[in-house]
């Protein structure tokens, strides 16, 4: 008697990764695969609008999310961190335009246009950081693209005073392109990062799946994979370092 095919289950990526990284999650996802036994299948979302949709509809089985998912997921929905990239803490830019004339963030006013991307931890963050000139939601212009190039592109054709990035896509941006671009503020909070997280359905797989992410930088293929995708290892994560992010998340919404 035949075997019927097992269902492959869904990876995604949080969709703030840069897009010259996607062949790297693919080869992540392979390993996943081959070291698992499990079939697993990559499916990215081409914006947070997408993801959260997937999500709602219970699409997704494996994923590395930014932490204000990750917060949310674990919380509220029963996910399962396993672990989180090393020495890669989450950290969010606004940026200027390098001709503007926005100095400081004291230089800022009501009013002001801001591009983002749908990332709520980086325009968390980011509003957080203008918090010194009380600038609330409720005081910015908010324009929401889909990816940090665009956000770029807004800054530099003058259709945005400021533009909110992650750190790390932001520190990617083209050479040309970030000469032409100015920091007013980045972050430096430390102990938010993504994490890799595992449904809850998923439970007695948690444990093979973390094993199979510890064991990539011991292998050829496993740290080209994890050097494609910008990662130098995965660190395990405990349940109450997750919680103090969780909490720290939180504390900074209200």
């Amino acid at each position: 008697m035949t075997r019927e095919p097992r269902s492959a289950l869904t990876f995604t990526v949080s969709p703030d990764f840069d897009v010259r990284h996607l062949p790297g999650w693919y080869v992540v996802n392979t390993r996943l695969q081959r070291h698992s036994g499990e079939p697993v299948a990559l499916q990215t979302f081409e914006d947070f609008a997408a993801l959260r949709r997937a999500l709602d509809d219970d699409r997704v089985d494996l994923i590395f999310a930014n932490a204000f998912d990750a917060a949310m997921l674990v919380r509220d929905r029963g996910f399962i961190p396993l672990v989180r990239p090393h020495g890669c803490p989450d950290e969010a830019v606004v940026a200027v335009k390098s001709t503007s004339t926005i100095r400081c963030v004291e230089d800022l006013s009501p009013g002001v246009r801001v591009a983002a991307t749908g990332n709520p931890e980086v325009e968390l963050i980011g509003m957080v950081l203008l918090e010194p000139v009380d600038l609330s939601p409720e005081l910015v212009t908010i324009e929401r693209l889909s990816n940090f190039v665009l956000v770029a592109k807004a800054l530099l054709y003058d259709d945005a005073d400021v533009g909110f990035f992650l750190a790390t896509t932001y520190d990617e941006l083209a050479s040309d392109v970030l000469g032409q671009l100015r920091v007013l503020v980045r972050s430096e909070i430390s102990v938010i990062s993504h994490l890799f997280l595992v449904h809850p359905r998923l439970a007695p797989l948690a444990d093979t799946f973390r094993r199979c992410l510890m064991v990539m930088d011991t292998e050829v293929k496993g740290i080209a994979a994890l050097d494609d995708v910008g990662i130098q290892r995965w660190d395990p994560v405990e349940q109450e370092e997750v919680e103090f992010m969780i909490d720290l998340m939180h504390a900074l919404e209200s």
